[in-house]
């Protein structure tokens, strides 16, 4: 089957955890023998037109907005207009598919002008990273979140905590939503041989102290805040000894006055963004992953830890409970309680037997529930039928 895939960020944009979905689902598909045309963004001197992995990826230039969403527009009108084009070119797609609601006017214009039958990945809702709608501006992203759930043909989601808020909050049917994990690719974690691993850790933290860390957006629902204040009971239970590290973009100065406030400055380091490749240096030298979301559809970076054989503790939002299974591969903590993340992590740093076998654990569940190439049939399984489904009926 040939596909078309529309989707705002597709590395080396990488902004959350679309691009590394879309990076790895679909060249699993074309070793399957489809054919993908993945439309995109174009992004510093990432080339215009380039085949990777077998999937063949077009970006496409956006006109500058007033603001963010006049950019989308912009891009919606970029995308529309170059997939079209594509469509006309190579003729006889089977199913487009849209990755998220900033790609969703595009999709859906494609959708209704070459009736080719559309699938929509939703991978978060505006009402689940705010509780709820609170505003003009997510009553607006709602309704494009809607009218793209309403246009799919079929719907898929990444956790059944996502097919649960997708039918509450999008008002979607439960039988039209198909949930398909997330995956990775165990191997790209492979950790580097050659370089002096102590010497490297020093950057971070002196020889005593243990280092935890997080890593993601610095976004209120990230729940960066619990950590730093589980901070200081940690420390005190670790005689000082721990030094706790941030990794991620955006506005960290309000984290780090309560950094200041709490008392523990000196306990930790704000790196701001870092590469792919600095990161998997960085987690052979941590001790422990925390990820204390207060909304999390998945998790994706729970799977990372696991593939880096960092052991993970989590809060009991959303999808996490799904990814990592309690005492076996993982902790889970109560969302948005410090002094349940606390017990978690010092579970963690003082019991490096149970660690170990957290961590051999996790990593075999990659294989068995996590792994691209069975995320790919399932995905395939749902592209057929569409297809079947679309070869019986009229489209007037």
């Amino acid at each position: 089957m040939r596909i078309l895939v529309l989707t705002w960020e597709f590395p080396p944009r990488i902004v959350g955890g679309i691009a590394r979905h879309v990076g790895e689902l679909y060249p699993e598909l074309v070793k399957l023998g489809h054919e993908v045309f993945l439309i995109t963004t174009e992004f510093g001197q990432a080339p215009k037109y380039e085949e990777v992995e077998g999937v063949k990826v077009h970006r496409v230039a956006v006109a500058p907005g007033n603001d963010f969403f006049h950019w989308v527009v912009n891009m919606n009108q970029s995308m529309g207009q170059h997939g079209g084009k594509v469509i006309l070119e190579e003729g006889g797609f089977d199913l487009i598919h849209a990755h998220d609601w900033l790609v969703g006017d595009c999709a859906i214009a494609l959708k209704h002008n070459f009736k080719i039958p559309l699938v929509a990945t939703i991978h978060a809702t505006e009402h689940g990273r705010h509780n709820g709608i609170h505003s003009e501006i997510q009553n607006y992203i709602q309704g494009k979140e809607e009218l793209l759930a309403f246009n799919a043909w079929r719907i898929i989601v990444c956790s059944d905590y996502m097919r649960r808020e997708v039918e509450y909050a999008l008002h979607s049917p439960g039988d039209k939503i198909d949930v398909v994990y997330n995956g990775i690719r165990a191997e790209k974690k492979q950790h580097h041989q050659n370089f002096h691993s102590q010497d490297f850790r020093r950057c971070f933290a002196e020889d005593r102290e243990k280092i935890v860390y997080y890593v993601g957006r610095m976004t209120y629902e990230k729940g960066v805040s619990v950590l730093l204040n589980a901070a200081p009971q940690v420390l005190w239970e670790m005689g000082g000894n721990v030094k706790f590290i941030f990794i991620g973009g955006g506005n960290t100065d309000n984290l780090k006055q309560l950094a200041w406030d709490l008392g523990i400055w000196h306990n930790c380091y704000f790196t701001g963004f870092i590469s792919d490749e600095y990161l998997d240096k960085f987690q052979t030298v941590a001790d422990c992953a925390v990820f204390p979301s207060l909304y999390e559809p998945f998790g994706i970076v729970a799977l990372e830890s696991f593939a880096s054989r960092v052991p993970v503790v989590v809060s009991d939002t959303g999808g996490f409970p799904e990814v990592v299974r309690h005492s076996k591969t993982g902790i889970i903590t109560y969302t948005n309680n410090p002094d349940s993340l606390a017990w978690g992590i010092l579970e963690v740093l003082k019991n490096p037997g149970y660690t170990q076998w957290l961590i051999d654990n996790a990593y075999e569940d990659l294989a068995r529930r996590f792994n691209w190439t069975k995320l790919a049939h399932q995905t395939e399984q749902v592209y057929q039928r569409v297809i079947e489904e679309r070869q019986k009926v009229e489209w007037v």
